[in-house]
């Protein structure tokens, strides 16, 4: 039987996680950290045995590269990526940019709160992690699942939001539960699917 493989990676810590700022679908690249947490992630991936015959990214260069560190780090840059920004990162609309303080003192902790953590409730001119939702889950369901159910070995590289949505399908989560439901930066999730798209097994290996 082939092996329906599918892991999940949030994209290495990016120069504006350090800097705490609201990112969305602002374009920043990795810090040096970010960089070497790609790497690890490739070293425990490769540990696991683990080779991919496909992988998926998102439209912005912070998943994207980190995509490539992993690849490049595991010997196996010659399989076919797809790249959408239907996996890109939540767009924080107007909180894009600012400090995460500075917009607590601009809003209010409580409302900026409800924007970070409330399931629909977007912020102004930019998306609830519903509306993220609503535009992964179809990608995710048109085109990465099948290529896990024909036994590609697949690699998803994107955002903490976008993966959220995977995550919420594959364990059943409900709104509440996916909200409380945090992904570190560079950490493979690794799953394995039975034949009706449901998960077999699952490994989380962020330490």
């Amino acid at each position: 039987m082939s092996e329906r493989l599918l892991v999940l990676v949030r994209h290495g810590q990016s120069e504006w996680n350090l800097k705490n700022l609201f990112t969305g679908w602002r374009d920043v690249d990795l810090t040096e950290q970010g960089i070497a947490e790609a790497r690890e992630a490739a070293r425990k991936l490769k540990a696991q045995g683990i080779r991919f015959d496909v992988a998926f990214t998102s439209a912005l260069k912070r998943a994207q590269r980190t995509l490539d560190i992993i690849l490049e780090e595991m010997g196996q840059t010659s399989i076919p990526v797809l790249k959408d920004q239907a996996l890109n990162e939540r767009d924080y609309g107007d909180l894009s940019g600012l400090n995460k303080d500075d917009a607590r003192k601009k809003w209010g902790e409580e409302q900026v709160l409800v924007w970070r953590r409330s399931y629909d409730v977007p912020p102004p001119g930019g998306e609830s992690l519903k509306d993220t939702l609503a535009r992964t889950l179809p990608y995710y369901v048109q085109e990465i699942l099948p290529c896990v159910l024909r036994g590609e070995r697949t690699l998803v590289v994107a955002h903490g939001n976008s993966l959220r949505a995977l995550i919420m399908v594959l364990e059943k989560l409900s709104p509440e539960g996916i909200l409380a439901r945090e992904l570190a930066t560079g950490a493979p999730v690794i799953y394995r699917l039975n034949a009706d798209a449901t998960v077999a097994s699952k490994l989380d290996l962020a330490a």
